[in-house]
């Protein structure tokens, strides 16, 4: 299973780290599948570090309602250039929130702190066009 990012800046294509988190993963496609993302903006960018998206206030301080657990004993929870990974405001407090990596240099203190649950394969270039308060113009999930 894949994802494919629609945004004003491009195409970005996703594969999931389905058995390091699954909890992570079902989430991220369910709300996918439901629309939630569609048309939200990217909130945060911090050159060289993170574009994050998935609130639904646009602010930073929302989410979807509930919370689901951190998963952080995978082998691929490594924060390298175009990891998905949740963002949360304290352990287990993750729910639509989520960063993309621009690279590793200002990325290792996240490693087993936030869940790695997905990688960009294709359209890195993206990451690193995305501006804030552009647009996912929708998120399809490929089976």
């Amino acid at each position: 299973m894949t994802a494919e990012f629609h945004t004003a800046k491009g195409l970005m294509k996703v594969e999931f780290f389905e058995d390091d988190a699954p909890l992570a993963v079902a989430n991220f496609v369910k709300l996918s599948k439901d629309g939630f993302y569609d048309g939200l903006t990217f909130h945060r960018v911090l050159p060289d570090f993170v574009v994050q998206a998935g609130c639904p206030h646009g602010t930073g301080t929302g989410g979807p309602g509930y919370n689901i657990d951190c998963e952080l004993d995978g082998e691929n929870q490594f924060h390298d250039r175009g990891v998905l990974s949740m963002a949360h405001a304290g352990r287990n407090t993750g729910g639509s929130q989520f960063f993309i990596c621009h690279s590793r240099n200002n990325t290792a203190h996240l490693d087993r702190n936030h869940t790695c649950f997905g990688r960009v394969f294709d359209g890195l270039d993206v990451i690193d066009a995305i501006a804030q308060g552009d647009k996912i113009e929708k998120i399809v999930i490929v089976d």
